[in-house]
């Protein structure tokens, strides 16, 4: 089974290490910054970059648009909030810069969790709402990818007529659609409609749960998504110097909170699920971390995986042998860890899952000429 790397690009660099309010990472554009931040993940190996989402931050299919103008191989996952553009235009956007870039592209659907967050961009629905919504959207979309005639649809949030799109996706039948959401109503939208179900990173069975769970659900529609994990690595040259930095970052991380950890109670099931993970006990898997997502409560991929190269491959191999096919991984040094992975882990794993490729060749090889 192929593995794709995932990397994620912002338009300045910032980290938990840079500042204490999450709202505040993101900012201003820096287009030499995106240049040089594209390129070294293109450079690194990675097959794909998550560009990210905030109601007060940059456009990302403009960010993506001018990534990929300084990048060949390198594509995009831009993140994608429905409800503020209707599904129609969104997917003439998504299919105009997918024929530009001739198939780089693809949309990861975040619904939204937070109501202050949503809020600041003039949306009151409740969460149970928004996803009712997103699974409207997304079927919408999918139906301006794929009708060859203008076609009418009246739902409870949306309602069209004659609607079309000239423009269709360079990829076939369109692009791929990520999707994120841990919460019930997250989990049936998702299970619909996503090609690659993303979590964030818990430990191997927790993730074997929610996988199942999906599946279960998407069986429903006759469907069986790819899944896709998310970490920050923490590497050095051995063991007890990787969790020397990441005590390090866990200080620089406290003490930009004026010294203590505050009380979360954040909105997402994503997030509530990593605190409750955190306070079970702060290693899980011999070197899963949660002390940063506790401290930032978490609010968004903070989990790390603490070793050396060697270990870190190993952790992420377990994932893949339990069938998540795609790893977002991103640092909290963003553009030095974008090199660090390329030459010391993204090769390591690759390597591994080549072998497990090659084995189960010979295998099905073999049992091929017994039968």
């Amino acid at each position: 089974m192929p593995i794709e790397f995932c990397g994620m690009i912002g338009t300045r660099s910032a980290s938990e290490l840079d500042a204490a309010d999450a709202s505040l990472i993101g900012g201003h554009v820096d287009r030499d910054f995106v240049k040089q931040f594209a390129r070294a993940h293109e450079d690194a190996g990675f097959d794909r970059v998550l560009v990210g989402y905030g109601s007060s931050g940059p456009d990302g299919f403009s960010v993506a648009a001018y990534a990929a103008a300084h990048t060949d191989r390198l594509n995009f996952l831009i993140a994608h909030r429905p409800g503020f553009v209707t599904p129609t235009l969104a997917a003439r956007k998504a299919a105009t810069l997918d024929q530009f870039t001739e198939g780089r592209v693809a949309l990861h659907i975040i619904t939204g969790g937070a109501d202050p967050e949503m809020q600041r961009d003039g949306d009151w629905l409740t969460k149970d709402d928004r996803y009712r919504r997103t699974d409207e959207y997304l079927h919408v979309m999918k139906k301006t990818w794929l009708e060859e005639k203008p076609f009418d649809y009246e739902g409870q949030y949306y309602r069209f007529r004659k609607a079309f799109s000239e423009v269709k996706p360079f990829q076939q039948p369109h692009l791929p659609i990520y999707f994120g959401g841990m919460s019930g109503p997250a989990l049936e939208v998702g299970a619909k409609h996503a090609d690659v179900y993303a979590v964030w990173g818990e430990p191997v069975a927790s993730v074997q749960a929610t996988m199942a769970e999906v599946n279960a659900e998407a069986a429903k529609h006759d469907r069986k998504p790819k899944y896709s994990v998310s970490f920050r690595p923490i590497l050095a040259t051995n063991e007890e110097a990787a969790w020397e930095k990441a005590r390090r970052y866990l200080d620089r991380v406290v003490s930009l909170r004026g010294g203590v950890i505050p009380a979360y109670n954040p909105a997402n099931a994503g997030s509530q699920r990593l605190l409750g993970l955190a306070e079970q006990g702060e290693v899980h898997d011999d070197r899963l971390w949660t002390a940063i997502a506790k401290a930032v409560g978490a609010y968004g991929n903070t989990t790390a995986l603490v070793g050396t190269p060697d270990q870190v491959c190993e952790s992420l191999l377990r994932y893949y042998d339990a069938g998540v096919s795609t790893i977002l991984i991103r640092g909290f040094e963003p553009l030095p860890d974008a090199e660090d992975y390329g030459r010391e882990l993204i090769p390591l794993v690759r390597a591994e899952v080549a072998k497990r490729d090659r084995a189960i060749a010979r295998l099905s090889a073999a049992g091929s000429e017994r039968r």
